[in-house]
């Protein structure tokens, strides 16, 4: 989708005097009425002011890209205007806004994402920026736009046979790591001189989907995923399959491999089996982890949904109104507690299903949740007989459960194929579910004494750990936080507080309870990295690079909102320096946050949530300190040490 066919001159305003922001959006929103791009204006009109309440829409250097989307917008397009003198927008560099763009995005969103990401793409280039405020006429601004369109991505390419490489990229979370090893791909076939096109499997869906004809005509496939994916579709094909930190991080080698051949065939009329990497010694910590990462991904918008609407349960109650229905007191503060530990509650069949889904496909799914909901209400043979106490297990067996569900149902499966090709039409709907809950029923009846056990006995030590031991366990998960920054560490840190916080609610332990103050460690140490490197960029910036002054002040605003990935492409480009800083920042932050008792109860926000935090003010002073640490570490490092292998390398 190019950006010029989401413009016409109708829709565009240049060199325009307008009195404040206020006035600017009314201007920019009269525009969008014009060529029937809206079904209802007025509803438009209330959705952009609504965004744009939230938090400013100015990104930098005098630009803004306001928006909105819904049933009010027929198709999505763009208004654009250019202001003789900006206005203050909020950017986060302090510059007023003369460069405007308004998207109008219709309810599905479809396109939304593909044209904000060409517009910062395109908008980086200093000199397309000047060429566009520079404009007299909608047609030279258009003019403009389809050159530097042209310039960066090429022609558009309709033809199956125009893609060399494709590629599909896909991290546990879909946020980050999706797209940085996506653009690191296309990037890296630019400067190969190959086109690729890479199919991104985010939080928000499927994007650029490859297609038949695409993937017949291609020479190869990199697969840069942390979870599990269709691979039959390229049966036949040279399939490269690698983490996705291998896609940020190796994106040229990657593809050069794909070109000289070396990239495995998958061979026609076979499906590669999810357990493959199980057979090689050193596929096992992998393969263990994509299909644990498999279930907390479709596990975690429980966690985060059903933990901020609890929390908020918690913030409009009265205690004074009954300590013991605390959260259940008020109408309001009933109806939030209620559907949020309703999410909460599906979160544990979620992810022992999805785990076994990932292991054994759909047949896994159904004897996956049965488990995970046997592992929330600890369900024992001693429960069954004489009428002795449930026992949950909880997160740890949950996906002790999905593990086991999803081989067994494999290893039934593989049984099942020697049956009579007439009774192919029971397996699914009489043998598959039968045996897989009667399977899982019996293992949870055994499991959940021994894990519930030993998960009950650990949430007491943790409990009745002193300053001492609070202070090591909160340092070493904010520092595993801040390691590798959306890695396979920060996650098995960010899993372990989400389960913790998981039993918490299972068990109805106290918000003081240790589960909700990791999970308030865990965030501390992963807010830290990016807003250490930004604060290190803005007071010392003669210590950093021109590109890199340039994407530090994004990452106040990524690191506030808890992303750590922000911090990434400097620790890519300086790791000796940077992850030092960053782990000794992270771990002040998470060992301060748990010697102070702060808790948390939202596993997701940042700041946002910061108001449902137990000790408040103690949370945030931890934070700063981490902050401050792993600036004045970075600047110190950078100052006085150059690794070898840098030296000649412009800091």
């Amino acid at each position: 989708m190019r950006i010029t066919d989401l413009l016409s001159a109708s829709r565009m305003r240049l060199h325009v005097a307008v009195a404040d922001k206020q006035d600017a959006l009314d201007q920019l929103i009269a525009l969008t009425r014009q060529d029937g791009l809206l079904a209802d204006p007025d509803a438009f009109r209330r959705a952009v002011l609504e965004r744009e309440e939230q938090v400013s829409t100015a990104i930098q250097e005098g630009i803004a890209v306001p928006h909105g989307r819904g049933d009010s917008v027929r198709r999505t397009g763009l208004a654009v205007m250019t202001l003789n003198r900006g206005v203050d927008w909020g950017a986060m560099d302090g510059q007023p806004s003369d460069l405007l763009f308004l998207i109008a995005a219709t309810e599905d969103g479809a396109g939304y994402m593909e044209i904000l990401s060409r517009l910062m793409s395109l908008l980086m280039d200093r000199e397309f920026q000047r060429e566009l405020r520079s404009a007299t006429t909608p047609e030279a601004f258009l003019a403009a736009v389809d050159k530097a369109e042209q310039a960066r991505f090429g022609e558009e390419k309709k033809e199956a046979d125009s893609f060399r490489i494709l590629a599909v990229t896909a991290c546990p979370t879909g946020i980050a790591h999706t797209y940085m090893a996506a653009e690191a791909l296309e990037q890296a076939a630019a400067h190969l001189g190959v086109t690729i096109k890479v199919e991104t499997r985010g939080s928000g869906g499927v994007q650029n989907r490859l297609t038949d004809e695409e993937i017949a005509a291609a020479d190869g496939i990199i697969l840069a995923v942390d979870r599990t994916v269709d691979e039959d579709r390229f049966a036949g094909k040279p399939v490269l399959k690698v983490p996705v930190a291998d896609g940020v991080h190796r994106a040229e080698e990657l593809i050069q491999t794909v070109l000289d051949g070396q990239a495995p065939v998958l061979a026609a009329g076979t499906k590669r089996s999810p357990l493959e990497p199980l057979i090689r010694p050193a596929g096992l910590p992998r393969a263990i982890y994509r299909h644990l990462m498999e279930g907390v991904s479709h596990m975690l918008p429980f966690v985060i949904g059903g933990g901020i609407l609890m929390a908020l349960g918690y913030l409009f109650d009265d205690p004074s109104l009954g300590a013991a229905t605390f959260g259940q007191n008020t109408p309001l503060s009933a109806f939030l507690t209620m559907v949020g530990r309703t999410s909460m509650n599906l979160m544990l069949p979620v992810l022992s299903g999805y785990i076994a889904r990932s292991l054994a496909d759909r047949p896994g799914l159904m004897p996956g949740f049965v488990g995970g909901a046997l592992s929330a209400n600890g369900l024992t043979f001693s429960t069954i007989f004489d009428g002795t106490a449930t026992v949950p297990s909880g997160f740890v067996g949950a996906v002790l459960a999905g593990f086991a569900a999803g081989l067994f149902m494999r290893g039934l499966r593989r049984l099942c194929d020697h049956l009579p090709d007439r009774m192919a039409g029971i397996k699914p709907t009489l043998i598959y579910p039968l045996a897989g809950i009667l399977f899982i029923g019996v293992f949870m009846c055994l499991v959940d004494p021994f894990v519930g056990g030993f998960s009950a006995r650990l949430s007491q030590m943790l409990n009745d750990m002193g300053g001492v031991s609070r202070l090591a366990l909160g340092a070493v998960l904010g520092g595993m936080m801040a390691v590798d920054m959306g890695g396979p560490v920060n996650k098995a840190a960010y899993v372990a507080a989400t389960g913790a916080v998981a039993t918490a609610v299972a068990t109805g332990l106290p918000l003081t309870s240790a589960g909700y103050r990791m999970m308030a460690a865990v965030m501390a140490g992963g807010m830290v990295p990016p807003l250490a490197l930004a604060f290190c960029a803005t007071c010392f910036a003669r210590l950093f690079n021109q590109q890199e002054r340039r994407i530090a002040p994004i990452n106040y605003l990524l690191g506030l909102c808890f992303i750590t990935e922000g911090a990434v492409p400097f620790a890519a480009a300086d790791p000796f320096r940077v992850i030092p800083s960053c782990v000794l920042g992270g771990s002040l932050a998470g060992a301060l946050s748990m010697y102070w008792g702060c808790t948390l109860p939202a596993p997701h926000g940042g700041v946002f949530v910061f108001p449902l935090a137990g000790n408040p003010a103690g949370y945030v002073l931890a934070l700063v300190l981490g902050t401050l640490a792993g600036a004045l570490c970075l600047a110190l490092l950078r100052r006085f040490w150059v690794p070898r292998g840098m030296r000649h390398a412009h800091t």
